[in-house]
């Protein structure tokens, strides 16, 4: 069973921005002759790499809410100029969006257990899955979604 990463989105106010974020930065790569792989570079560098490269997603946090996912596709970890051990997840660019669920933010980032993430909104969710993502989150505030 696939463990999973929780992490806070830090300066995207929806999961668009952050979509636009990721592809504003592949294309820099592009730009540069750089492989257009998304990463994200952590400061601790996970002990369970097996369990997230089995299938585990990073699920990001978006104003206080878990709101979508990438999927995990490797982990590198490095030592940086000062002698930190970090580390760069290596990312599917495509955001998954995700059943909304309130999150009080946190450090760093967290362990989720694959029975404890929420489901992806699919077309098999009908309407929910049409609503634009500020809708869905109003009603998950209001206790209706």
């Amino acid at each position: 069973m696939p463990l999973h990463l929780l992490k806070l989105c830090v300066g995207a106010d929806s999961i668009r921005d952050q979509e636009d974020w990721i592809a504003e930065k592949l294309a820099a790569k592009r730009a540069r002759g750089e492989p257009a792989e998304q990463t994200h570079t952590t400061r601790m560098v996970p002990k369970r790499i097996a369990e997230l490269l089995d299938g585990g997603s990073l699920y990001w946090v978006i104003k206080g809410q878990v709101a979508a996912r990438q999927e995990i596709q490797d982990i590198r970890p490095f030592t940086d100029t000062e002698g930190v051990s970090r580390c760069h997840l290596v990312l599917e660019p495509t955001m998954i969006p995700v059943h909304p669920r309130p999150c009080r933010p946190f450090q760093g980032w967290r362990y989720l257990k694959a029975e404890e993430a929420p489901q992806d909104i699919s077309a098999g969710f009908g309407e929910i899955a049409e609503m634009p993502e500020e809708l869905r989150r109003e009603l998950r505030e209001l206790g209706l979604l």
